[in-house]
């Protein structure tokens, strides 16, 4: 769907979504009520998305299974539980551009994210940098540093942190190349965030990965923010791996199991360190439980511990759907939304706030980040108490994001108004 002209109305929003093909969707997921018992305005699927109806479903046929077939379920449940990660597989390669070998679900992206620097971040004297970009979600902070640390160098002397120039929130590709350009021979690794957790800032992960692996750097990307959010094709770019969550644009619940890249010519160097764990062993030996660790494989190489059924369900229930409506046209009702939003709040000329997201519909996904310098946070609580979700971020953002999946026209209209009347 194209929109060649917004108009600030609100039968506008509500013509928008009577012709949206997407709109039945929004009926597939439980939207949360405010206290006058409208339904809320939920712009934070960026950092939780929505449950989707049929996750009970999902939900309760593992929990009829283990209480009718105990551990007999591995086996004979409805859908066994020793192969049940593969059956997001197809649809987690689909959804982020990869084969099938080369994404598995497992653990949580931080303990991925540490898994995939045991065997991914290995530094010598000469080439032992990370870089990250300045304002890198707080765990990829933690999660690097102290790999750094474990392998014995110093982060104040090996983390490199791509800042924005003076006055701005975004990074410019000319810059991001030119400092791999002119220190790459001494990076390790180069982990960044597909899109940025704070600005909403997509990157060009493409030529990152052409810059990076020009200077013979390991590649890496955190799309936590990315994944079910903008179109990704990790293959064809070639990073060397990437972690997500899937809790946010993928709808699979607070703490959902997580998903893992690893580009397929990795699949076959069983010589690369790694944390063992035996759901990661050679699956037609595992149950011989031998001593000696014998990797598959592929993404799977990297699992650990056989796949946590009960969290994995609703993440299919989600998964179901993104397969159903596709991420093609998601996206693009995606970018109309987001262009509908900044639209009307360009419509307000305020000089109360400013949008720090980049402008062009390829360089963002659904996210906004609205700086918001004065009285910003009570600014937010009080959108709270009508009804209004977003999130708060210091010292002075406000984020709101407008999912395809369960958003609407009216939707960004309503949080328009009720913003403006929040900023006085």
């Amino acid at each position: 769907m194209s929109v060649r002209q917004y108009q600030p109305t609100e039968d506008f929003a509500l013509d928008m979504d009577a012709r949206d093909p997407l709109a039945k969707f929004r009926d597939r997921f439980f939207i949360p009520r405010a206290k006058s018992g409208e339904e809320c305005i939920y712009l934070c699927g960026h950092s939780l998305g929505l449950q989707p109806q049929s996750a009970k479903s999902y939900l309760e046929q593992e929990l009829l299974d283990w209480a009718q077939l105990g551990v007999e379920g591995h086996f004979h449940a409805k859908n066994p539980w020793m192969p049940y990660h593969r059956l997001l597989t197809d649809q987690t390669a689909a959804l982020v551009g990869a084969k099938p070998a080369e994404v598995v679900v497992m653990n949580s992206l931080t303990v991925n994210l540490h898994l995939m620097m045991t065997s991914f971040y290995r530094p010598t004297a000469q080439r032992h940098k990370v870089l990250v970009e300045r304002g890198a979600f707080p765990s990829d902070q933690y999660a690097v540093k102290s790999q750094i640390q474990f392998h014995g160098f110093d982060p104040h002397a090996s983390l490199i942190e791509l800042t924005p120039r003076e006055g701005e929130f975004c990074l410019r590709d000319e810059n991001i190349e030119s400092l791999i350009e002119r220190q790459g021979e001494s990076i390790a690794l180069i982990l960044l965030g597909g899109v940025n957790y704070a600005t909403g800032q997509a990157l060009d992960m493409a030529e990152i990965t052409k810059a990076g692996h020009r200077k013979g750097c390991i590649v890496a990307f955190d799309l936590a923010h990315a994944a079910g959010n903008v179109p990704l094709h990790l293959h064809d770019w070639g990073p060397d791996f990437a972690v997500w969550c899937s809790y946010k644009y993928l709808n699979g619940g607070p703490g959902c199991v997580a998903g893992c890249f690893v580009h397929e010519r990795h699949s076959q160097q069983m010589h690369l360190p790694r944390l063992a764990g035996w759901w990661g062993h050679e699956e037609k030996i595992r149950f011989q439980m031998g001593p000696d660790f014998h990797p598959m494989t592929g993404a799977e190489g990297w699992q650990l511990s056989n796949p946590p059924i009960l969290a994995m369900a609703p993440l299919r229930a989600s998964m179901a759907i993104f397969s159903e409506a596709g991420m093609e046209c998601l996206r693009a009702k995606s970018v109309d939304l987001t262009g509908y939003m900044e639209f009307l709040l360009k419509e307000k000329k305020s000089h109360k706030f400013s949008v720090v997201t980049p402008a062009e519909e390829g360089r963002r996904g659904a996210q906004l980040s609205i700086r918001l310098p004065k009285q910003g946070h009570a600014i937010c609580d009080e959108l709270a108490g009508v009804g209004v979700i977003g999130d708060w971020r210091e010292p002075d953002t406000y984020r709101v994001a407008a999912v395809p999946l369960y958003n609407s026209y009216h939707d960004v209209y309503r949080f328009v108004q009720r913003f403006s009347a929040a900023l006085g």
